[in-house]
């Protein structure tokens, strides 16, 4: 990948892509609702997801986790259903480091063979490959029957009389057994059993997880002693670091070309600072995108534990889902970016994720043609990653109710289910669009255009960008809490984007300021013929300084208005 590619991110939920049951029934299992397999990423599946103007895939829930399925024929050792959510079970429990999750194979004792497979597949449609390292926390019944010899299993050499010891993997509540807050029996015979209890993934150092805690897993020790202020003990390094890095090489090994690393803020800076310049040093080209939640912590995590890229969840996520549902001023979206303090460009924007609720949904905006305008902003106004969750592209609604998680606008990470949008799209592997309602087909159209532009246009790939709100706020006829404008600029190409989060069509008159012509060297001109990228279409727009810029705008749209000079 060159340098001056700008990053489209495409996470797909692995196991549910290729799910074609249309009837399926709450908490099935396997058997009755089915599931999706790598083997569904066919290169004609692969080119359809590159041509949206993806350059990256994110396998999400490659590595094997808890299942209520039962794969003991395989020698796969069996979860107490109590300890695993939904019968398909949750991607970030993992059961096992070194193996690839067999309800993913085609063929269960070639799953890894059939992952490597995946990856040069990818590989040949043009698309980089995505994977989940989950450092924090792991399955209650973890056991890697995979794992290289010559290695030991995590907790293996653990002395449990030590709620922390440096040199154990896990925390413990000595002398005491796990009594959790919930169904602690499921559908099997005899309820779980865990003496002594193990800390839960969530910090929860006490042997009395609730339901609304991560109870399905188990805290990892990196050395840090939180229950005695926090102390830390890195030296000699904590044999978790050292099995830790040992995964992270075992993966980069398989040809990949980055992590997202779950709840990284969660693990200390120390073994970032210490593992992805070893990672690095073989594989100079892997990528490392940390899910950190703390914006003080933001620089920490870039500049000291080595990560390329963060999550802008609290910031640029929050601020465009509060202005596209009305909560609040597009004024919000300056000060998010200006918070940042210049690593802005290290940001991955996303409107959607596994963790979050769908545009579409009824818990956000109801209409995913609310989400267009923050679409643009997000994928337009830097040179930084952005993301799309599958089936956002054509307004998945997400309200379903699939099982364990109930109704809750959000695409299950826990049950064997379907995604009614992808069912539609892929049309058992035909991509032919048949099935689509002439609604998605329109919200993809738009989707393909903004995504596709962000690598067509050198402006937005790497020019610079000049945020236009200041010099328009009180505007005459500009309301700067229903619409945000900003330039994009490379070389002899100018890119004035505005976007409407109204649900009125508006006529705008935006002030461009004497500073945006001396900053970004624009020619001043009362007519410039403009190109409007969203739809072809040319229209004359004046650029002056002491005449305001008028453009008309519909309802949930927006305008990137190219001007060459």
């Amino acid at each position: 990948m060159k340098n001056e590619e700008k990053m489209i991110i495409y996470q797909v939920f692995t196991r549910l892509f290729g799910n074609n049951n249309n009837h399926c029934i709450n908490n099935g299992d396997i058997l009755q609702n089915g599931c999706g397999k790598m083997a569904d990423f066919t290169a004609k599946a692969l080119g359809e997801i590159r041509k949206l103007g993806a350059t990256h895939i994110w396998y999400t829930g490659i590595i094997e986790h808890a299942t209520q399925t039962d794969y003991r024929r395989y020698n796969i050792r069996p979860d107490h259903p109590a300890i695993v959510k939904g019968k398909a079970g949750s991607p970030y429990a993992i059961k096992d480091y070194y193996d690839v999750d067999p309800d993913l194979a085609t063929d269960v004792p070639g799953r890894m063979k059939e992952f490597e497979n995946l990856v040069n597949r990818t590989h040949r449609a043009g698309l980089k490959v995505i994977i989940d390292f989950v450092p924090n926390h792991v399955a209650r019944q973890y056991h890697s029957d995979a794992q290289p010899d010559g290695t030991s299993q995590l907790g293996a050499n653990d002395d449990p009389n030590y709620s922390f010891s440096p040199y154990n993997n896990f925390y413990y509540i000595p002398q005491s057994e796990l009594h959790g807050q919930f169904d602690m029996t499921g559908n099997a015979v005899e309820p779980y059993r865990e003496f002594p209890a193990k800390a839960t993934g969530n910090n929860r150092f006490d042997a009395y997880p609730n339901i609304n805690d991560w109870y399905e897993t188990v805290k990892l020790n990196y050395g840090v002693d939180y229950q005695n202020g926090g102390t830390c003990h890195f030296s000699p390094t904590p044999d978790t670091w050292i099995k830790m890095l040992d995964i992270l090489f075992f993966w980069a090994s398989k040809n990949i070309d980055g992590f997202r690393c779950d709840m990284a803020e969660m693990v200390p800076v120390e073994f970032w600072e210490w593992a992805i310049p070893q990672v690095k040093q073989t594989y100079s080209n892997i990528l490392f995108i940390a899910e950190v939640y703390n914006p003080h912590e933001y620089k920490n995590y870039l500049f000291r534990g080595k990560f390329d890229y963060l999550y802008d969840k609290v910031g640029l996520y929050d601020t465009l889902r509060n202005v596209a549902c009305g909560y609040d001023s597009a004024t919000a979206i300056t000060r998010s970016w200006q918070s940042l303090g210049g690593i802005e460009k290290r940001m991955l924007n996303f409107l959607e994720n596994h963790d979050e609720q769908r545009i579409a949904s009824d818990f956000f905006a109801g209409d995913p043609r609310k989400g267009i305008p923050a679409l643009i902003v997000s994928a337009c106004m830097n040179t930084n990653p952005m993301m799309i969750y599958f089936g956002q592209e054509f307004g998945e609604m997400g309200m379903d109710s699939e099982g364990f998680s109930g109704r809750d606008g959000r695409t299950t990470i826990f049950d064997y289910w379907s995604v009614d949008t992808i069912r539609r799209w892929r049309n058992e592997g035909k991509f032919d669009g048949k099935m689509l309602t002439e609604e998605q087909k329109h919200l993809y159209a738009i989707y393909h255009k903004v995504l596709t532009l962000c690598n067509e246009e050198q402006a937005i790939s790497k020019g610079v960008f000049f945020d236009l709100m200041y010099a328009n706020e009180n505007g005459w006829r500009f309301n700067e809490h229903k619409q945000y404008t900003f330039m994009r600029k490379y070389k002899n190409e100018l890119l004035f984007v505005v976007v409407n989060f109204d649900n009125q069509s508006v006529n705008v008159a935006i002030n461009v300021p004497s500073h945006a012509f001396d900053f970004l060297q624009i020619p001043q001109f009362d007519s410039y013929k403009a190109t409007d990228l969203m739809t072809d279409k040319e229209e004359v727009v004046c650029l002056l300084p002491y005449k305001a810029t008028e453009i008309a705008l519909g309802a949930y749209t927006g305008k990137i208005l190219k001007i060459k000079f």
